[in-house]
């Protein structure tokens, strides 16, 4: 019987380096990807200060109102107006509740207004704002 031998040298650290870029590239994605899914999705507004927070809701509609004249309302990221608002609720039937997002510079009236449009779908209505700098905190649940 003949024995077959190799005569280049053995070189195992190329199966350590394969390994090595797929962990690099998992990493990757998770770094680049990663805030995507735990970010809101909504237009960024400054919010008023609030003593209270929510926890995490599943399956919610983010409505949000920025401040200007006159004042612009988003469903999620599209540009809506508040006669549209309510025909938008209910293409997302599927959510039980609206989370309101208001910029500062809003007045009252107007988040009210978006309120009872909500309301009035028989959504429950939760109005957010920015946790309160130093203050001790409440927490709110549903």
């Amino acid at each position: 019987m003949m024995k077959l031998e190799s005569t280049l040298p053995e070189r195992p650290g190329f199966l350590f380096v394969v390994p090595a870029f797929n962990l690099f590239a998992l990493l990757l994605v998770f770094f680049l990807l990663g805030p995507s899914f735990a970010s809101q999705s909504g237009v960024a507004v400054e919010l008023p200060v609030s003593r209270f927070q929510l926890e995490r809701q599943a399956d919610v509609t983010v409505v949000t109102v920025t401040a200007g004249e006159p004042p612009a309302f988003w469903v999620e990221r599209e540009p809506v107006t508040l006669a549209q608002l309510s025909e938008r609720l209910d293409a997302r039937r599927g959510s039980e509740t609206v989370l309101l997002r208001v910029d500062k510079g809003v007045a009252v009236e107007t988040q009210r207004e978006v309120a009872e449009v909500a309301l009035q779908k028989g959504l429950k209505v939760y109005l957010l704002g920015q946790p309160a700098e130093g203050g001790e905190k409440s927490k709110e649940t549903p």
